[in-house]
């Protein structure tokens, strides 16, 4: 512009206008202020107008380009705050809510929202609103390629609208449009939130009138979204972490507490198996569990016996619970009490019961538990140890009843069984037909070890020894108590008693032909000697005890003569010989008829008043006929013989 230009009227100079350009660029003025220099200088010739008009124009663009770098360094600096204002924060809603907080005074609209992707729905739901009013709006979802935001969130690339309601671009569904019409928005600018390639939702920026977003906009709305983008995901890993560090920890005290309760099982288990093994007995085991779950414990044997008792009262263990603990491998509650069964494999060997602690935790149930495993251990030992013993004594007894050995040995080796063959001794032998062989044997031989005797199978038939000098007594109580313990009627017929190892060979067959006897006369379920059995024992014994018949059978009828001095057993012989007739009873022995009926009356008083039934009259007929016939035949001599059977 030439310096030399003068203005022929009026207007001013052009280099003042210049000045005055200057001046407002300084200044930072509006742009309706840069053309004064040009309206003042109306009346400068036709140059200098020129010269003052192409200088405005230059000066606006210098102050639009001011205006852009200033604007540039506020979005620069509002970004650099927003950043640091993001990285100080570390809960998600709260980074959510700063970031649509900082847009929309970034853009200065009305609405600003941010929504996340849910991969698992394939959608993108709205998280978070600043300026929303509708809450149709707040809870919009939208499917991938639906509406602004879903194409967005499909693309990957920005998208902007001046009116979204006749936008056709977008795919408009009802429940989109329905919420944009309730919020009452038009323009709307939306920009990806990503992380490297992976789009995680989007930023929006909103009026509710129509506009035109420009490339600046776009591009600030886009810088904020990558800042918030890298603090959604910083605070996401944040939460993560903060979660993983609560189960961590949650794992650390569990794994403490297990720990603890493994040590503490491994110390019980320990204490208990040590226990075993040093020969602790069944109740010092059930006494340790107590102490250590503390509570009361039973034992009870695979058939419901009870085996062990500490701190408890005795009551019978629950079958169904047996059976449920049985089945599922653990101890299970019934009305307060633990069960657990007591198993080796699949073998049922009995269960265990702990009272007072209804409250049984976890790592004390599996302590009970361990201790079932210890009690099963315990009990196997004693079963070898006791079925090593059996074996030993069932040996003994097999070569007592075969003499297989020389007295001297066999008593030796019953000495070590703290069995003394010197005392009497009586020889059982036992039959259960509904019974099995096993089962009837094992509780033989508790029965044998309890009584210091011997038991075992011989000639297919099961034979216990015990100490005894009574066998009928003891033939009678052992049916009753071997037939409660299997269920069943057993029955024993006994013979002896024997003292030394030679007898006992005698001794078992006879009582093998008073089993015979036992059976054959309908007597099964009772216990008997041959002594029993009448005349029936008399003819079948081998070493018949005439003497001890006639004084079983007619014993009262001597005693009343001996103290009396009376004659009723000559009576009772007459009556006999005239074939049970009083009248010719009477002939024999002349008297009157009224003494043979006195007499007769006494006899029954004396024997039992079954006295004449058939079996009891061959009875006593068979012991006077056994008195006659061991005396000689002259009366004298056969009182004689009478007063030594008396």
């Amino acid at each position: 512009m030439p310096s030399t230009v003068k203005d022929p009227g009026t207007g001013q100079q052009p280099w003042t206008a210049l000045r005055q350009l200057l001046d407002l660029l300084a200044q930072g003025a509006p742009p309706e202020h840069f053309t004064r220099p040009a309206e003042e200088a109306v009346g400068a010739g036709p140059d200098a107008a020129e010269a003052i008009a192409d200088a405005t124009r230059v000066a606006l663009r210098i102050r639009s380009t001011l205006s852009q770098h200033r604007r540039r360094e506020a979005e620069l600096a509002a970004l650099f705050d927003t950043a640091g204002d993001l990285a100080a924060l570390r809960d998600l809603d709260a980074v959510l809510r700063a970031i649509t907080h900082r847009a929309k005074l970034l853009l200065g609209t009305d609405v600003t929202y941010l929504s996340l992707n849910d991969d698992e729905a394939g959608d993108t739901y709205m998280r978070v609103t600043d300026g929303c009013v509708s809450a149709a709006f707040q809870r919009v979802r939208l499917g991938m390629g639906e509406g602004l935001g879903g194409l967005v969130a499909e693309s990957a690339r920005p998208y902007t609208t001046g009116d979204y309601r006749d936008d056709t671009r977008f795919k408009h569904t009802g429940p989109i449009d329905s919420a944009v019409i309730e919020e009452g928005l038009h323009a709307i600018l939306g920009v990806p939130l990503r992380l490297g390639t992976r789009v995680i939702g989007v930023l929006y920026a909103a009026d509710r009138t129509s506009r035109t977003f420009g490339p600046d906009e776009v591009a600030l709305l886009s810088s904020l979204a990558d800042h918030a983008a890298i603090a959604i995901d910083s605070a996401r890993l944040m939460d993560e972490t903060r979660t993983a560090l609560v189960d961590l920890n949650a794992a650390s005290q569990t794994i403490e507490a297990h720990s603890e309760a493994v040590r503490r099982a491994e110390e019980a288990h320990d204490r208990l198996t040590d226990l075993v093994l040093r020969g602790g007995g069944i109740t010092d085991v059930a006494t340790a569990i107590g102490g250590i779950l503390g509570g009361g414990t039973l034992i009870h044997d695979a058939d419901g016996a009870e085996l062990a008792r500490a701190g408890a009262e005795t009551r019978l263990p629950p079958p169904q619970a047996v059976a449920a603990s049985r089945a599922g491998g653990r101890a299970v509650p019934v009305d307060g009490t633990w069960v657990c069964a007591v198993l080796a494999g699949h073998e049922l060997l009995g269960s265990i019961a702990l009272t007072g602690r209804p409250d049984l935790g976890e790592a004390d149930r599996r302590l009970f538990e361990r201790a079932a495993v210890v009690t099963a251990l315990l009990l196997l030992l004693r079963r070898s140890v006791a079925e090593t013993e059996d074996r030993i004594r069932g040996e003994l007894l097999g070569d007592l009843l075969t003499r297989a050995a020389d007295p001297g040995t066999l008593s030796a080796r019953a000495r070590r069984l703290k069995v003394d063959l010197g005392h009497p001794h009586t020889v059982f032998v036992l039959h259960a037909p509904a019974v099995p062989r096993p089962r009837l044997l094992a509780v033989a031989a508790r029965t044998a070890q309890a009584r210091h005797g011997l038991a075992g199978t011989h000639r297919e038939e099961v034979v216990l020894v015990c100490p005894s000098d009574t066998p009928s007594a003891c033939a009678a109580r052992l049916a009753d108590e071997l037939g409660a313990a299997v269920a069943a009627p057993v029955t024993v017929a006994a013979a002896g008693p024997v003292a030394g190892p030679e007898g006992f060979s005698d001794a078992h067959a006879e009582a093998l032909r008073c089993l015979s006897a036992l059976r054959a006369l309908g007597h099964e379920g009772s216990g008997a000697a041959l002594a029993d059995l009448g005349f029936v024992g008399v003819l079948l014994g081998d070493r018949a005890d005439l003497r001890g018949y006639v004084r079983q059978t007619l014993g009262p009828l001597l005693d009343y003569d001996a103290r009396r001095g009376t004659d009723l057993l000559h009576t009772l012989r007459v009556y006999f010989a005239a074939g049970m007739n009083q009248t010719k009873a009477r002939e024999a022995l002349h008297v009157h008829i009224n003494t043979v009926v006195q007499r007769l009356d006494r006899i029954g008083q004396l024997l039992g008043r079954d006295w004449q039934r058939p079996e009891k009259a061959l009875e006593l007929q068979m012991a006077l006929r056994i008195a006659q016939v061991s005396c000689t035949p002259d009366e004298s001599a056969f009182e004689s013989a009478l007063g030594d059977v008396r």
